[in-house]
């Protein structure tokens, strides 16, 4: 995560600039009652650039950000909290094995931002990077994967605005990101695939092949909803799964003896974030959006 990262800027009707850290990326693109916007994003002379309207080389998609977003709910007060230049830029990837199985890992505990949390590969955009480049690179470093060209095809699912702590109840924001996340289809087997893993422990302490069913659940449990507030909804612990979903779902962690195979129950994956108190394991807000345009396949994506 060191060293030097891309930033983010903005345009707008022909204007703009370096977006500013704790200032909302997406409240630029859409009026204050929405949190998402159609727009045209991609690399231009080093920055990556994310405009209302469609430029060389780029790429039109979704931005969006949770309604509880501190850059939304905190506004220009936020401004240089974090001590950062500005907004980085991140690439995630959701890696899809033939079988139509998902990779998601459990990021380490003693990570400074989202610890104990599902997320897909992914980390800062390097200086000279292609996106697609920077999703092989990080999948590679946090998991040992590393795909051959001609073994896998992707597309652009969206962008995601990311704040940490992400929301203002937990403090001041100390990051500030866009996640350009990217779906890569494997032509190999999830079981070659999970035979070459071999995890950073420094970054991830479990991974996981989901299925899509509880991909699906997944996505459709949407942190910030009206009526998820803590304790609400499937995965509070008190409601039950939906008939189709397993109890339990299968996981690789990591021990100081090396990999175990483990389970855990589906409803850790189903939680919503909460807006008080400390962070429990759960799949991340941003993780939750991507699995959503995942779902939703090209058309309807296009459509959007």
């Amino acid at each position: 995560m060191g060293g030097a990262r891309v930033l983010v800027h903005v345009r707008r009707s022909g204007a703009g600039g370096a977006a500013e850290f704790g200032q909302s990326v997406t409240g630029v693109f859409c009026p204050g009652h929405s949190d998402v916007a159609l727009v045209s994003c991609g690399l231009e002379r080093g920055r990556f650039l994310i405009s209302d309207v469609p430029f060389p080389g780029s790429a039109v998609t979704v931005l969006k950000r949770p309604p509880f977003c501190p850059a939304k709910l905190g506004g220009a007060a936020l401004g240089g909290r974090g001590g950062q230049p500005g907004v980085a830029a991140a690439v995630a990837v959701l890696l899809e094995a033939a079988c139509g199985r998902v990779l998601l890992t459990r990021r380490a505990t003693t990570l400074r931002h989202f610890p104990n949390v599902w997320v897909p590969p992914g980390g800062h955009l390097e200086p000279g990077e292609e996106l697609v480049a920077a999703g092989l690179r990080e999948l590679a470093e946090e998991t040992g994967l590393r795909l051959e060209p001609g073994t896998f095809s992707w597309h652009l699912l969206g962008l995601w605005e990311s704040l940490f702590p992400p929301t203002l109840s937990w403090g001041p924001p100390r990051c500030h990101h866009i996640v350009t996340y990217l779906g890569l289809r494997s032509a190999e087997p999830r079981e070659r695939l999970q035979a070459r893993l071999c995890p950073s422990p420094c970054e991830v302490s479990a991974v996981a092949w989901l299925e899509p069913a509880v991909l699906e659940a997944i996505a459709a449990t949407e942190d910030g909803a009206e009526g998820s507030g803590p304790g609400s909804g499937p995965g509070s612990g008190s409601g039950s799964l939906p008939g189709e979903l397993p109890a339990t779902v299968g996981i690789t962690e990591l021990s100081a003896d090396g990999f175990r195979s483990s389970r855990i129950p589906t409803g850790i994956l189903l939680r919503r974030a909460p807006a008080h108190g400390p962070d429990l394991e759960r799949v991340s807000t941003g993780t939750k959006f991507a699995l959503g345009r995942w779902r939703a396949g090209p058309g309807q994506r296009d459509r959007e």
